[in-house]
């Protein structure tokens, strides 16, 4: 399974109080995908995406969470426990191109 760094991500409104993320990437590599690319990506059990914790260095996956009533959105989960890794991302710079 291919594995990818998430290093940035883009809001659908960076400065407001619920934000959601539209895209995942990587600044260094200069590349995102939209969130529902990466959740096709990730249910297709081919690839995966994590952040790396700040505090262990270890990976943190992301994965898809589906509530009822809700569109399908990306969470990083670490030793079985929802956190913030991915929200706590950079936003993506103009450099990041759209891959599909």
């Amino acid at each position: 399974m291919k594995e990818y760094q998430v290093t940035c991500i883009v809001k659908s409104h960076p400065t407001g109080s619920h934000e959601h993320i539209t895209h995942i990437g990587n600044i260094a590599q200069g590349w995102k995908v939209t969130r529902e690319d990466a959740i096709r990506r990730i249910d297709s059990k081919t690839e995966r995406f994590y952040t790396v914790d700040r505090v262990t260095g270890g990976k943190v996956y992301i994965v898809v969470v589906r509530e009822i009533g809700k569109q399908p959105y990306l969470r990083t989960i670490a030793d079985g426990k929802l956190n913030d890794n991915l929200l706590a991302q950079p936003e993506c710079t103009t450099a990041c191109k759209l891959v599909v």
